[in-house]
């Protein structure tokens, strides 16, 4: 799978631009805050419908403009594909595969398989459980389709069932359609739990070897899964936790509320790890998906490294971009020094200033 093209039109600070690329390493470098980030968020885009920033439509269009125009050119099993994105103001995105209008932007998923690594992403273990629920739903949306649909009928489910919980205390006879939204969390939210958990039994398997190179054989890495409730316990703790959710207007029990733990030779790295083994660990998880990702779609994903090899010591740096092997990437930075002393390979490099973007070879 390689990106061959991207063209961009008022897009966050691009007023028009038409980029081709090579299907290896793709450098872009430059000063901070002079659009180098714009351009990766823009292929997560066509390939997630989503800004990994987790910015809305409207944030990304240009200042005072009222649409955005994306459109990549992509190369499948040596298929061509284009993919068009128009971004409104005030209206959903619209989406065309191969000039035909999608119904549901879920349709877009899987066409185009990304990783994308951010110095945000060094933060995956410090931070809050959303950020991993949020790396988990990301990633098997991609491989799943499945997971996909029950995740979004889940969410559905879930925001009707919260809202009655509102209503509730206006109107008691709204109770008795309460069991409606219960048995569709359970129905969908039990093959969420369930694929989360054969998820991270799957990606276990790749990242400890990985971890263990990358300390030199002294840590051994493991991923956790923490569900919020078991699938055989789910109704009977849904039912308990009524009284609860009603004080609260808002549902307690759920997949909505898992979380995953990072495990460093059995410690807990959210509460007891080094800044260092966080950061070593996130890498390692990100190389690992890398590898499920190949494993599952029988192809390589499309690497995005967004000025993450600054927050990497020498050795991490030289660990990922030796991975990279035939995988197309994308990479942004401040300067190329990194690759320069160090001999790497890249096969095009864009320079960046305000918006304005050079082809250097």
């Amino acid at each position: 799978m390689i990106v061959k093209s991207l063209e961009l039109m008022d897009y966050r600070n691009y007023e028009q631009l038409n980029l081709l690329f090579d299907k290896g390493t793709n450098i872009f470098y430059g000063e901070n805050a002079q659009g180098k980030t714009n351009i990766l968020e823009a292929i997560y885009l066509c390939g997630t419908t989503k800004s990994h920033r987790g910015s809305k439509d409207r944030e990304i269009i240009r200042f005072n403009k009222d649409e955005a125009h994306i459109r990549i050119k992509i190369e499948k099993n040596q298929i061509p594909h284009k993919i068009d994105m128009h971004l409104k103001k005030n209206k959903a995105k619209g989406v065309a595969i191969d000039g035909v209008p999608i119904q549901r932007q879920g349709e877009l998923f899987g066409l185009l398989n990304l990783v994308f690594f951010s110095p945000e992403d060094l933060n995956i273990i410090k931070n809050g459980p959303a950020e991993r629920r949020r790396f988990l739903d990301l990633e098997l949306c991609q491989l799943d389709k499945i997971y996909m649909y029950h995740l979004t009928n889940y969410n559905k489910a879930l925001a009707q069932r919260n809202n009655l919980l509102k209503q509730i205390s206006f109107n008691s006879k709204l109770l008795d359609t309460l069991y409606i939204w219960d048995a569709k969390l359970i129905e969908h939210g039990s093959v969420i739990i369930d694929t989360r958990d054969s998820y991270i039994k799957k990606i276990n398997k790749l990242i400890g070897p990985i971890h263990k190179k990358l300390t030199g054989g002294k840590e051994e890495l493991t991923l956790q899964y923490v569900p919020n409730v078991k699938q055989e316990d789910y109704d009977k703790r849904l039912r308990n936790s009524f009284e609860k959710d009603l004080l609260l207007k808002m549902t307690s029990i759920g997949p909505h509320r898992d979380d995953m733990s990072f495990l460093c030779d059995n410690i807990e790295l959210r509460r007891f790890g080094s800044q260092g083994q966080q950061r070593t660990a996130a890498l390692s998880l990100k190389l690992g998906e890398l590898e499920l990702v190949k494993e599952v779609t029988k192809e390589n994903p499309i690497l995005l490294l967004d000025d993450v090899l600054s927050e990497l010591d020498r050795n991490r740096q030289n660990y990922l971009l030796n991975s990279i092997g035939e995988i197309q990437t994308f990479i942004t930075c401040t300067g190329l020094e990194e690759f320069i002393n160090n001999r790497f390979d890249y096969n095009k490099i864009f320079h960046v200033v305000n918006g304005t973007i050079t082809s250097e070879n």
